[in-house]
């Protein structure tokens, strides 16, 4: 079977774009109100409970973890559009302005997604969906450890790194899941 990775990330990422917006006409940009560590902490806690439905197989709330892998997705795109605001930037951000840092945060992370992919040779397509998963739980207490020393870092990549690794981790999850 011939493999596409520019056309199943663009397929997945559609899914993610579609709900992010359809959330932002909802309750607006209600998320510049999280601290990056909030933030990370969401990430946590969506990736622990991926970990969590994997071990146990069952699901009492009802949704699986594909919902789960695209809020991961989202709340990456939302920590790097933190990022870069500060905290005199107006909470309120208008609908194009969101759309237009949604669709430059994914173009940023793909580029970096295909730089990688080249080196590694796509070595994600034999990874089990269960070692996606603790990638990005190592990810999140690698970012968790650079917040704590307050952003300081001797030899690792920097936070954005990082939130990027986990949109690209969880992207693979759901082509591996068959989302599009």
């Amino acid at each position: 079977m011939q493999t596409n990775t520019a056309v199943e990330f663009d397929e997945v990422i559609a899914v993610c774009r579609s709900l992010f917006l359809k959330k932002t006409k909802d309750y607006g940009t209600a998320w510049r109100i999280l601290r990056l560590s909030s933030i990370t902490d969401q990430i946590f806690i969506k990736a622990q409970r991926i970990r969590t439905l994997e071990e146990k197989k069952v699901s009492l709330v009802g949704e699986g973890i594909i919902s789960e892998y695209i809020g991961i997705v989202n709340y990456c795109v939302i920590a790097m559009m933190q990022m870069e605001l500060s905290e005199t930037d107006p909470n309120e951000m208008p609908y194009g302005e969101v759309e237009l840092q949604f669709d430059s945060k994914i173009e940023e992370t793909k580029n970096l997604m295909f730089a990688k992919n080249h080196d590694y040779g796509e070595a994600w397509r034999d990874m089990r969906i269960s070692s996606l998963t603790d990638l990005i739980l190592m990810k999140v207490f690698r970012v968790k450890q650079i917040e704590d020393n307050e952003g300081q870092t001797l030899a690792s990549e920097g936070v954005k790194a990082n939130y990027q690794d986990m949109l690209n981790y969880s992207v693979f999850a759901l082509i591996k899941l068959g989302v599009k």
